[in-house]
C-alpha cells in the first residue's frame, strides 16, 4: 500500500526523476509554454512553483537555492529579473496545466504546462493543428463514402 507516499515515480528512477523535472522546469522558463504529458506537467508544477518563489524573494540565498536546481544563469537571471516581479503580489499559482487530449502513437495524456500570464501561443497553434486533422478526416469519410456509394 502506498499511504502518505506523494508524487508520482513517472517510471523513472529518482535521480533520473529529478533530472526530468529539472529540465521539465528550465524548458518552461525558457519557453513559458510547453507541451508535455499531464503526468509529468503535475508533477515539475510543485518544482516550478517553489522556484518562482525563491526568485519573488530576490536575495542572494535564494538566486542561489535556483541555481542548485536550475544549473543555468541566463535561466536563474530571466526568471529573477522578468518572471519573478510579474507575480509579485500573487500568493501561489504561477503554472497551468491544460489537458489536450491523448497522443497519437501510446495514447498518453498530453497537456500543456504554462506560466500564467503568457498563455495563449501554444494552445492556439494546437487548436489549429486539431482542426485542421479533423476536417482532414472529415474529408476523407467523405471521400470514403463517396467510393462505397458508387461501388453499389
Amino acid at each position: 500500500m502506498r499511504h502518505l507516499k506523494s508524487g508520482r515515480k513517472l517510471g523513472r528512477t529518482a535521480s533520473h526523476r529529478k533530472a526530468t523535472l529539472t529540465n521539465l522546469a528550465a524548458s518552461l522558463i525558457e519557453h513559458k509554454s510547453i507541451i508535455t504529458t499531464t503526468p509529468k506537467a503535475k508533477e515539475a508544477r510543485g518544482v516550478v512553483e517553489r522556484l518562482i518563489t525563491f526568485a519573488k524573494r530576490g536575495d542572494l540565498a535564494a538566486r542561489r537555492q535556483v541555481l542548485r536546481t536550475l544549473q543555468d544563469k541566463t535561466l536563474v537571471k530571466e526568471l529573477f529579473d522578468d518572471i519573478a516581479p510579474k507575480y509579485e503580489n500573487r500568493p501561489g499559482g504561477y503554472t497551468r496545466v491544460i489537458k489536450i487530449g491523448n497522443r497519437k502513437g501510446d495514447d498518453a495524456s498530453m497537456a500543456v504546462f504554462e506560466l500564467v500570464g503568457y498563455e495563449g501561443t501554444k494552445a492556439e497553434k494546437i487548436e489549429k493543428a486539431r482542426q485542421k486533422r479533423e476536417t482532414k478526416v472529415k474529408q476523407s469519410r467523405e471521400k470514403a463514402e463517396k467510393k462505397e456509394g458508387g461501388a453499389e
